[in-house]
């Protein structure tokens, strides 16, 4: 067992390049497990100026000075941030608790329809097994209120953080953006000369979660806006800006996500039509918007990123998400991302003393 240790060691950790990718690895996964809470407006404004350096990028090719560009793209980030406070939070607000208000109602009727099922549908479903599912979404109803109960008295503390991300936030953007050369410059005096399997990691890495990010926002924006256009001027579907922004957020999630939103919309859909010909068009609708979200869209803005199989990706939702929330869902994908291409330029070396495996022979023709 130790010679087979002593084996695996020196055929994976003899480079220094190894050791030093690892060491790199373990001292950020360390500060962001460990002080995440603490240095959230600083991750948050690392990762805001990461995806508009795209656009400053884009704008410093058109022969536009580095300085002008900056600007022009942070003054634009300011307008949306403002546009997202001052007009959509307070909409979303509001139309979050009409929808509360009118949620015990919503309940009442879910309830009545359960109730007709057994008499119905006798051989499908028993009296008993509808109480046991009305006894239990009243038990997560009851949790949900003590939620949002022990959620208000906490909101002082929330507030106060969220002035401070509005001013720090945004100045750190800036100046991430203004000096990103200088910055770069000081963070490359600590590491060794010799650093060509990072530098090849970040690179490989670099496009890759970069189109990742910013097509996964546009898709955001893309589904959401959408959604909004088809629930409100096809259908005028109550809480239309409220749904659309649900849905939006929910290619977050890769196929858990849309599945989840299906629940409040034909719940929403079902409380303002009931089962008829509105409420059919509704759900066909929406499955054709996923349809052409995932077969259409998404193969366009993500065609530069790797294929990953569906399993990795639930995995890595589930890992990263467990680690570190919201964010760690929206990169769950460019992080396994990252631990594919880890995996593939992580330096070997073979003992010469340890034999060679024997080539397998060719298969007989039939």
């Amino acid at each position: 067992m130790l010679e087979f240790f002593n084996t695996w060691y020196r055929r994976y950790f003899t480079d220094p390049q190894a050791t030093l990718l690892v060491v790199m690895l373990v001292a950020a996964f360390i500060m962001v497990y460990f002080l995440g809470s603490m240095l959230a407006p600083l991750l948050a404004a690392v990762i805001f100026a990461y995806l508009l350096e795209g656009a400053v990028s884009r704008l410093e090719s058109y022969g536009i000075p580095r300085l002008f560009a900056v600007n022009l793209v942070f003054i634009l980030f300011l307008v949306a941030m403002a546009f997202l406070l001052v007009v959509l939070l307070p909409l979303l607000s509001q139309q979050a608790s009409e929808f509360v208000q009118e949620l015990p109602g919503m309940i009442n009727n879910g309830q009545e329809l359960l109730l007709r099922l057994p008499k119905e549908y006798p051989e499908v479903i028993s009296e008993d097994a509808v109480r046991e599912i009305i006894l239990a979404f009243r038990s997560g109803i009851s949790g949900m209120g003590k939620g949002l109960v022990s959620f208000s008295l906490a909101s002082i503390p929330a507030i106060i953080s969220l002035l401070v991300y509005l001013v720090l936030v945004p100045l750190m953007i800036f100046f991430f953006l203004k000096d990103k050369a200088l910055i770069l410059g000081w963070m490359r005096r600590f590491l060794p000369a010799d650093r060509h399997l990072v530098s090849h990691l970040w690179e490989e890495m670099d496009d890759q979660i970069g189109n990742y990010v910013r097509g996964k926002v546009y898709e955001i924006i893309i589904v959401g806006v959408t959604a909004y256009l088809a629930f409100q001027l096809l259908f005028d579907l109550n809480y239309a800006p409220l749904l659309a922004i649900v849905v939006g957020l929910s290619v977050l999630i890769p196929y858990i996500g849309a599945a989840v939103v299906t629940v409040p919309v034909a719940v929403v859909g079902y409380m303002q039509f009931g089962w008829g010909e509105y409420f059919t068009w509704l759900i066909i609708t929406y499955l054709i918007l996923q349809f052409l979200d995932g077969n259409v869209l998404v193969p366009i803005l993500f065609s530069d990123v790797v294929n990953l199989h569906p399993i990795a990706i639930i995995v890595a939702i589930l890992v990263f998400g467990g680690l570190w929330g919201f964010w760690g869902v929206f990169f769950a994908i460019p992080l396994a991302t990252l631990v594919k291409a880890l995996i593939n330029v992580w330096p070997t070396y073979e003992d010469p003393s340890t034999p060679a495996a024997p080539a397998e022979e060719p298969a007989q023709p039939l």
